[in-house]
């Protein structure tokens, strides 16, 4: 009966994020997991380009560090926001 009252109490029955099964963390096993990872990886991939011709182009390099910084540490929250909203709860494990 706890199972059940468990199962209404969280309206989200499909996980997009399991718990890895070693450390911490999360491992995508829905197609909805996989596009959250590959969006991330895409707009760190942009902003790591937008950072570089900001440099070359001559720009103020303690602003653009800051600012690239800013855009990944955004970006990784996010990315955790959403493992904890979508994913099991997190935990270190030893395997199993």
């Amino acid at each position: 009966m706890a199972s059940v009252a468990i199962e209404q109490s969280n309206p989200m029955t499909k996980l997009w994020f399991e718990a890895r099964s070693y450390g911490w963390g999360w491992t995508p096993v829905s197609v909805e997991g996989w596009i959250v990872v590959v969006v991330f990886l895409v707009l760190v991939l942009a902003g790591t380009a937008i950072f570089m011709y900001q440099i070359r182009g001559g720009a103020d390099q303690g602003l653009a560090t800051v600012l690239y910084l800013a855009w990944i540490a955004l970006l990784s929250g996010a990315l955790i926001a959403i493992g904890y909203a979508t994913g099991e709860p997190p935990r270190w494990r030893w395997g199993a």
